[in-house]
Formats: C-alpha cells, structure tokens, sequence
C-alpha cells in the first residue's frame, strides 16, 4: 500500500450537481435561483449588512461612550493573595506569574487593599493602592513600585 493507491471509502464521495444544463437535469431552466428578482442575476452579490436601501440597523441603534486611548492596564492581585507567599521575603511580577496569581509576565501590575496581610513582605509592582501600601508597611513589609 502507498499514497498514489489511497482513494475514498465507498460512497464517501457524491458527483458534484451540475446546475443548469438542461430540462432533464432537474435543475434546468432557472438553475436552482427561482425566478427573477437580484439574486436571481448573473454576478449578484448583496453585501451582508446590506437591507434593500432600508436604514441599516447599524445606524439606526444609538451610538454610547467611548474608548479611552490613554487607558493603562493592570493586572490586579489582592493582599489577602499575597498571603499564599509568604515563606517568600521578596514577592515581583515574576514571583506572582511562577505562583498563578498572575496570568501574562508582560503586562503591569497593581496590588489593591481587599484582606489583610499577616507577614512582612518587601513587594515589588508597578501600581499600589493607598490601602494595599498601608496594610503592607502596617504589616513591617515595604511597597516598592517599579
């Protein structure tokens, strides 16, 4: 057995309809389009959001907020998660990524004040809340932002 002898199994395969070839083919005449109209015609094709002139749904829903091209995103890690390593006296993004509280190595970082801290932790991020940067020096840690 070799490639040039691989075919498909028994009625795997069907013979592609030829349309429009005359009244016995079952698809003469009109050749499967019906009859008149745009989509009948030779080379029609309507845009998919295209509604017949009709104002598009798309214009006629109203337009609301906006994007802020400024925006800075943070991936954001709790103090209460940064219990999970404490046996650790140093916690970075990278510490935070190895451990899964992180998800991507290249995108900030930013603590926030939701728990409470029990160890002292020298923590290293780009952003601190106020309250993640009190909980964690009131706990004899140090916030360092990068």
């Amino acid at each position: 057995m070799d490639l040039g002898s691989l075919k498909p199994a028994d009625g795997a395969v069907r013979k592609k309809k030829r349309i429009g070839r005359g009244q016995a083919s079952g698809t003469g005449g009109t050749a499967g389009k019906g009859h008149k109209g745009q989509r009948s015609r030779a080379g029609s094709k309507i845009r998919p959001w295209f509604e017949g002139g009709q104002m598009p749904l798309q214009r006629r829903v109203p337009k609301r907020g906006f994007t802020n091209i400024f925006r800075k995103e943070f991936q954001i890690v709790n103090v209460k998660d940064l219990e999970r390593l404490k046996d650790s006296k140093k916690v970075t993004p990278e510490a935070l990524y190895e451990s899964g509280l992180i998800k991507k190595k290249n995108v900030k970082v930013k603590i926030l004040g939701h728990g409470d801290l029990s160890a002292a932790l020298e923590v290293s991020a780009h952003a601190f809340s106020g309250s993640a940067k009190e909980k964690i020096e009131k706990a004899g840690g140090k916030a360092n932002v990068l």
